[in-house]
């Protein structure tokens, strides 16, 4: 049994791309993990989407086995996501840690997430150790990072490592500091089992995988445990630790973070932030749940054929067992059928789980255009959620509507202060403050509307700073808006999958795009389209898509015209009678495409 005062657990904060799970990499190099020979990129990151993009969407959590100084130690390390919309899993990482890595990219110094997940390390009381990565770019500027760690954080710069997690430079260092300053677990191992279920997977084989951190007491295999939330007893199949591949152990004691097997099938029995103990001699108290993350974002998810619906069912169901953030409720669209009305924290968790669900399960999706959650407070005095265009009570039910507003820090070099002012304003922002950080760079803060921020906010300020800017953004609550809500029609036929809820003084404008914007997408049919856009009855935008041509007439050669009119008019009748019955072919990336117009 290896003693507590030996065992560290942390994990690695940082903005995205700055070196998180090269880091990682280098750790499982060192610590023997991997051997040499086999080191590949981004080895904590399995999920093929994560190599492809290169972030981190999952964290992950490995036990590395480290000599230092003739003792044997035990580092816990779990790397985390760097994205705004993956804040979800940084905060269930810090619940099963004692310290932070706060890495910061030397060339790009300190960002928005950098700032974020620094406050979030601090909620929690992690002891934090700053690490400067990619010192061998060329384009590195290690003493201005320094000097924005100092200015911002208040680190000195003796605190701060330097490294190259790329070609290995320094990262031994680190490891002694993680022994040497991050504090062991506390607990005592005599008292009763107190573990945090701190993150769950799927087994197709063995069933749901449950990631544990045991804070008191042992845990041992064929043993019975409570969940204390949910009140459900389990026997304990497996236990053990992962390092790369699973390590099966006999016994988790106080301080170790570490895997277990119930036997449990069904997603929905388990909850992540669930206090686990023992049913003959429990804890007086659980810890308190993971907060529940409201979902920023609202989307219909429907599959292609309506044979698929059970399939994607039983998809979101695992899918939700890997990423709590993500919630569903059935929905029916008389377009496109019966699927799921979803919710995300953002755009690219929107985007992540459609891929997953593509790839993991092989199913053909079709996503409806995103909108937020918008409150209707209606004559009756009810306060009604509206997430899709029509669930939108008719306008003379409605006393007043409410919009979700964030605050927006901005972080940019000088240079581009005013143009992203601009841009902000142009967006219905407020400007709140701005700070300066260091000598060059500055934090702009803003409030804005959800809606005008989800889509392309994030790529639009990137384009105007050059790449330099980085943002993050909090949700602050509900202010009161004007909303209308744009129908789109196809031979004066209503398509709900395009309907769009929108801010009033913006709604010709995004008419007017979202029309030209299929105009361009929709192929052209046998028969003529008229692509409408309304606000009630009213026809605010419009255009028409020509019918193909065929040329009846190609075999007539010579004779009377009558005989080739004959043929035309026939034509024409037949063209009449397609567009009454004809379905409009709509190419699946036009769901999305729309929303960016």
């Amino acid at each position: 049994m290896i003693d507590i005062s030996y065992i560290r657990n942390f994990c690695i904060i940082a903005h995205i791309d700055h070196g998180k799970s090269t880091l990682a990499d280098r750790f499982l190099e060192l610590s023997g993990v991997v051997d040499k020979r086999k080191v590949s990129e981004q080895m904590l990151d399995s999920m093929e989407l994560e190599r492809e993009r290169g972030i981190t969407i999952k964290a992950k959590a490995v036990s590395l086995n480290y000599s230092y100084q003739g003792k044997n130690y035990v580092l816990n390390l779990i790397d985390t996501p760097g994205h705004v919309d993956f804040t979800y899993e940084v905060a269930k990482s810090l619940r099963a840690s004692e310290g932070a890595i706060l890495l910061v990219d030397a060339s790009q110094g300190v960002e928005a997430q950098t700032v974020a997940n620094f406050y979030l390390a601090l909620e929690n009381n992690l002891k934090i150790i700053p690490v400067i990565n990619k010192i061998d770019l060329p384009n590195a500027d290690v003493d201005r990072t320094i000097n924005q760690l100092q200015d911002i954080f208040g680190f000195k710069p003796e605190e701060v490592s330097l490294v190259s997690a790329k070609e290995g430079k320094g990262i031994d260092s680190v490891i002694k500091r993680i022994i040497e300053e991050l504090p062991p677990p506390s607990g005592d191992k005599d008292k009763p089992l107190k573990a945090i279920l701190f993150d769950t997977g799927l087994d197709p084989y063995r069933g749901i995988i449950l990631f544990i951190r045991i804070f008191q007491g042992k845990l041992r295999t064929g043993e019975e445990i409570l969940f204390m939330h949910r009140n459900r007893r389990y026997k304990v199949e497996e236990l053990g630790v992962f390092t790369l591949n699973p390590i099966k152990k006999e016994e988790l004691v106080c301080g170790e973070v570490g895997y277990l097997y119930c036997n449990i099938k069904d997603p929905q029995e388990v909850d992540t932030g669930d206090t686990i103990t023992s049913p003959l001699n429990p804890v007086d108290a659980p810890f308190e749940g993971h907060k529940k993350l409201t979902p920023m974002v609202f989307c219909g998810i429907f599959p292609s054929s309506p044979a698929d619906y059970l399939s994607l069912k039983e998809a979101m169901e695992k899918m939700r067992l890997s990423d709590p953030s993500f919630v569903y409720e059935p929905d029916n669209l008389g377009s496109l059928g019966y699927g799921f009305r979803c919710g995300f924290l953002g755009l690219l968790h929107m985007d992540i789980i459609q891929e997953r669900l593509e790839r993991e399960f092989g199913l053909d999706l079709i996503i409806t255009s995103p909108n937020v959650l918008y409150k209707v407070k209606t004559n009756k005095g009810e306060l009604i959620d509206v997430e899709s265009p029509h669930q939108l009570p008719p306008p003379n039910n409605i006393e007043e509507m409410l919009e979700p507003f964030t605050k927006v820090s901005i972080i940019t070099p000088l240079e581009y202060m005013e143009t992203i002012c601009d841009f902000s304003k142009s967006r219905r922002g407020n400007f709140l403050n701005m700070d300066y950080l260091g000598k060059d760079r500055l934090n702009i803060v803003f409030e804005l509307p959800l809606s005008e921020i989800i889509v392309d906010f994030y790529d639009k300020i990137k384009s105007i700073t050059k790449g330099y800017a980085s943002i993050d953004y909090t949700f602050i609550g509900y202010r009161k808006t004007e909303i209308v809500k744009i129908d789109i029609l196809f031979n004066k036929k209503k398509m709900e999958a395009f309907s769009l809820l929108v801010n009033k003084e913006n709604s010709y404008n995004r008419a007017r795009a979202v029309v030209d914007k299929l105009k361009e997408l929709i192929p052209r049919q046998m028969f003529e389209v008229n692509i409408q856009a309304a606000i009630g009855s009213n026809i605010i935008a419009s255009a028409k898509i020509s019918p193909l041509r065929k040329n009846v007439t190609a075999k007539c050669y010579g004779g009377d015209i009558t005989r080739k009119r004959k043929l035309w008019e026939r034509q024409k009748e037949g063209k009449k009678k397609l567009k009454q019955l004809g379905n409009i072919q709509v190419p699946k990336e036009a769901f999305l495409e729309v929303l960016k117009a």
